[in-house]
């Protein structure tokens, strides 16, 4: 077997928590990944991974193995990004991890589809999910996130857009409710919440505003669910406007009180350094700052 492959699927294994989630990462069947590891563990004369049929953990040489293993292939990645960087081809795995998981709308989808076709011989891995990845934990090239929060100082950050956030409701709702026409009326209004929170926070003239909410229903995470559950008319949500957008729900969401923004976040890239960076990480974040430099005034307004 060729040490090199081996190693690569002894990484994946271990990044990714298992002998099946490698093997479809790799296009391998589990048998062969198995074998991969069988190799390496009589080539070094040691066991490297404790396995059963519901856990995986590395032994002490697998533990010290592994983090070798990292570094090799690290190493032999940058130099075929140099190659690529001096044939002016990227090419490789870019692996993204996307938070939140809410992202993955029409825009996401024509950005990947647009960069695709622009650089071919770069595969896209991305993943959208509801926490924060250490990227340099977990094996990934570039981490984009919408946070108003501080971001990891350890961490190089490309602001790429502002990401705003309205009020909406169904128009079955405001027929059968009516319309907020002040910021004091929210807390007459049902609410979708979106995490632990207990108020409405806006920007006004003189500060923030906080008007209490009744929370009808709650959810831990801003998905599509929830904007599926204002369309049915549970109460109102603070909502990205992106999604509002999707023609999904083009007409069964309405913004109400737009003349008082909710809190903004904005999206960023995060990589962790500036030097020697791979081409294919530089070409998605040029990518990104272009496209969303030509999205139209409705997509980027705050």
């Amino acid at each position: 077997m060729d040490t090199l492959v081996s190693m690569m699927v002894f990484r994946h294994i271990v990044e990714s928590g298992s002998f099946v989630a490698a093997a479809e990462r790799m296009n391998l069947s589990t048998a062969t990944t198995t074998n991969h590891v069988k190799y390496l563990e009589k080539r070094v004369g040691a066991r490297l991974l404790n396995r059963n049929s519901r856990s995986l953990s590395l032994t002490e040489p697998g533990n010290l193995y592994f983090g070798v293993c990292k570094l090799i292939l690290e190493e032999l990645e940058q130099a075929e990004s140099a190659v690529g960087t001096i044939s002016a081809v990227p090419r490789g795995t870019l692996r993204i991890t996307c938070c939140p998981s809410w992202a993955s709308t029409r825009h996401a989808a024509n950005l990947l589809a647009a960069y695709a076709c622009r650089y071919p011989e770069i595969v896209v891995d991305i993943s959208f999910e509801e926490r924060f990845v250490d990227i340099v934990e977990e094996g990934y090239d570039l981490a984009i996130r919408c946070t108003a929060d501080p971001l990891p100082a350890a961490l190089i950050a490309r602001r790429l857009r502002s990401v705003p956030f309205v009020i909406a409701a169904s128009p079955e709702y405001l027929e059968r409710r009516g319309e907020p026409k002040s910021v004091e009326d929210l807390a007459k209004h049902d609410c979708v919440m979106v995490g632990s929170g207990q108020s409405w926070d806006l920007a006004g003239p003189n500060g923030g505003v906080r008007i209490p909410a009744r929370v009808a229903l709650r959810f831990r995470s801003t998905t599509a669910a929830v904007a599926h559950a204002v369309v049915a008319g549970i109460g109102l949500a603070a909502l990205p406007l992106s999604v509002i957008e999707e023609p999904l729900f083009k007409g069964r969401l309405r913004p109400v009180l737009a003349e008082h923004p909710l809190r903004q976040p904005d999206l960023y890239a995060l990589y962790v350094s500036r030097n020697h960076m791979p081409a294919k990480i530089r070409t998605f974040i040029d990518h990104c700052v272009e496209y969303f430099g030509v999205l139209p005034p409705a997509c980027l307004r705050t």
